[in-house]
């Protein structure tokens, strides 16, 4: 399958070459102790306020700071509230200490893409349930569990759009954004590009209970392969992160709200519950939908072929 990237140009009437998102990294300020600051002060809005944020949703729902005794609406709400304070964090560093357009994260173009977002959702959507869900129902129709309560599954669903479309968004801005554009001062080479995305992606979500329960082969595919590098290889394809930000949303909404696993990373009251994680099989539902995937992302979809210039003002900066 052969892929052509679509990228964007600096406009004002001047012929230059095309622009991708990694290359925007070079627009505004961006030495190398910017991205380490930007670094500090992501993690810092992520894992010190984020993390704090989450202890008083815990207070306030049950009068102590422990996850455990949340129920599955709180534990939901405990886990997403860090995601607002760490998207803070990342427009802080663009903006502030990159001195350029947040939009830098995603395309290099004038607007975003919303129409790829959707595809990418689409794309993914698709394969996910029609391989991973139904296919599991058929394969272990007894760890299926219907949720009867559906007066809250219904409270639940607006909740759920809103904190997950922060929290997919978030962490592609970051890990496909900005990590990617960092790791462009060091590289521009796509391999070195992809596998420090996939890796860095990889680390947070070890401790995740699937990862543990699965073991090496749920890091490795469900984690590593197909969220850290296919989703980082596509944006690269693409010059854009439009499609991975489709996608996640996608993969996350499925789990949140569709069918959520008993004792998983974000504990939900999703339509059906699972109640035991069966790693070959998820392991192998993902490999098999990646192609599916690709096919519906690069053959159904047609990637948009025109779009705004990027101004001049953006593209010109200092270090």
């Amino acid at each position: 399958m052969q892929f052509k990237a679509i990228t964007g140009k600096q406009g004002s009437g001047t012929e230059v070459k095309d622009t991708t998102y990694v290359e925007a990294a070079r627009w505004g300020k961006y030495r190398g102790w910017r991205y380490v600051l930007g670094l500090v002060v992501i993690l810092f809005a992520w894992l010190v306020v984020g993390t704090g944020a989450g202890v008083l949703v815990a207070i306030a729902l049950s009068g102590q700071p422990d996850y455990s005794v949340l129920g599955p609406f709180g534990k939901f709400l405990f886990v997403m509230a860090g995601f607002a304070f760490f998207l803070v964090g990342v427009l802080i560093a663009v903006t502030r200490i990159h001195r350029r357009h947040p939009r830098t994260l995603v395309t290099a173009r004038e607007k975003i893409s919303w129409r790829r977002v959707g595809q990418g959702f689409v794309a993914w959507f698709v394969p996910v349930c029609l391989i991973g869900v139904l296919g599991q129902y058929l394969f272990y129709p007894d760890t299926f569990s219907f949720n009867s309560d559906l007066a809250a599954f219904a409270r639940f669903v607006p909740i759920a759009l809103v904190f997950t479309a922060i929290q997919t968004t978030t962490e592609e801005l970051f890990y496909r954004g900005y990590i990617v554009q960092g790791a462009s001062m060091i590289s521009t080479n796509r391999v070195f590009l992809a596998l420090t995305s996939a890796v860095i992606f990889t680390v947070p979500h070890l401790l995740n209970p699937e990862a543990i329960a699965g073991g090496w082969l749920t890091v490795f595919s469900n984690y590593f392969l197909v969220p850290g590098l296919v989703w980082t290889v596509v944006s690269l394809i693409d010059g854009t992160t439009e499609l991975a930000i489709g996608v996640h949303f996608a993969n996350n909404i499925v789990g949140f709200l569709l069918f959520n696993i008993a004792g998983s990373a974000v504990t939900t009251p999703a339509l059906f519950t699972v109640s035991e994680y069966h790693a070959t099989y998820g392991a192998l539902s993902v490999l098999v939908a990646l192609p599916v995937f690709l096919a519906i992302a690069y053959k159904v979809f047609k990637r948009d072929k025109a779009s705004e210039p990027v101004s001049q003002s953006d593209r010109i900066g200092r270090r």
